[in-house]
């Protein structure tokens, strides 16, 4: 037998108070120019009957929705799901819920998604750009008249402020650790050379190599095991073998280490690795994994407080949101020093 359950109404909140609607409608709002004993008397009566507002009619009235869309390439990968989970921290300590949606770096999912949560009236948008220089997404955020934060990758030619990390100085650093080891012949194994933090990384490897008067040598072509495994292969098959691997992202870390491991090539007696991103497993597989570390939670949290800082203040003003922050904000990496690269990691 089916119960019939019916939500508590605001009428009845104040019935049960003994105060007028307008008080109980107050105390929903934050309790401006309610006295303070009839506050808290409305909070106990609101939390006994556990009435909760209609969101949907706050809506109409013009009120916030209390959520912030999240566009992300994918949640599966480490990077993505880390900044999530330190977006969705300071979304509750202001009292909104996050909503995730993923693109697979697709540009067209990317647009269609936004729409939906622009329809669905966020207050806000963090993203992940598909494509840094697309038109498209640029008018399209310029458009909406919400606060918009970019993370990992900026909105080229916007005002829309970002925070990424520093990738092209990070590379940098990797590629120059590799060459303070001698290496001589090294390789930069990526992939999606199309999105923006490949590209820094990429950039950054070639200021390094090319400061230090070496050839630089790239494989672009990983996207998978296979395709390391092949690239790989082809390498140590090559006239001119590498002595070490520089990878641009945690996946195409762990294909070229997997890939290493299956043809008993010896790491980093035969052939170094040092990866860009760090991953849960790099400090327990043998031998360790170098890596440049991203300040990753740091990246969801100070883009998520940048967004809420543009909403406190466009409530407070009445005027369109503005950030007191630059444009873009690059957060340092750090070079964790491990066994793949030649070093001997410091005794904890």
């Amino acid at each position: 037998m089916s119960k019939n359950r019916t939500h508590p109404t605001l009428s009845q909140v104040a019935r049960k108070a003994g105060v007028g609607t307008t008080t109980v409608s107050r105390v929903i709002n934050g309790g401006d120019r309610v006295n303070p004993k009839t506050l808290a008397h409305v909070r106990r009566v609101i939390e006994t009957l556990g009435y909760m507002p209609n969101q949907a009619a706050q809506t109409l009235k013009g009120h916030r929705t209390k959520t912030i869309g999240l566009v992300v390439p994918r949640i599966a990968d480490p990077f993505f799901s880390s900044c999530a989970e330190a977006i969705q921290a300071i979304a509750r300590a202001n009292d909104s819920l996050l909503i995730v949606t993923v693109t697979a770096n697709d540009p067209r999912a990317e647009i269609d998604n936004l729409k939906v949560l622009v329809r669905h009236r966020v207050d806000g948008l963090i993203i992940v750009p598909a494509n840094s220089q697309s038109p498209a997404l640029r008018e399209l955020l310029e458009r909406v008249a919400i606060p918009v934060v970019a993370i990992d990758r900026p909105v080229a030619n916007s005002a829309i402020a970002a925070v990424v990390a520093d990738n092209l100085k990070g590379a940098t650093t990797a590629t120059q650790h590799l060459i303070d080891h001698a290496y001589k012949r090294i390789v930069c194994l990526t992939g999606e050379s199309t999105l923006y933090t490949i590209r820094e990384r990429m950039n950054g490897y070639s200021k390094a190599i090319e400061s230090a008067r070496l050839t630089p040598i790239f494989d672009t072509s990983i996207k998978d095991y296979k395709s390391a495994e092949y690239a790989i292969k082809s390498l140590l098959d090559g006239q001119n073998p590498p002595d070490a691997l520089f990878t641009t992202k945690n996946s195409t870390t762990i294909y070229a280490f997997e890939a290493l491991q299956r043809f008993n090539i010896p790491v980093p007696q035969s052939i170094a690795l040092l990866g860009f991103d760090d991953f849960e497993l790099a400090s327990t597989v043998r031998p360790s994994i170098s890596v440049i570390q991203q300040p990753v939670e740091e990246i969801g949290r100070r883009a998520a407080e940048i967004l809420f800082e543009q909403l406190f203040d466009e409530r407070k003003t009445g005027l369109p949101h503005s950030s007191k922050h630059p444009q873009q904000i690059r957060l340092h990496t750090r070079l964790i020093q491990r066994s793949s690269c030649g070093c001997t990691p410091p005794i904890s």
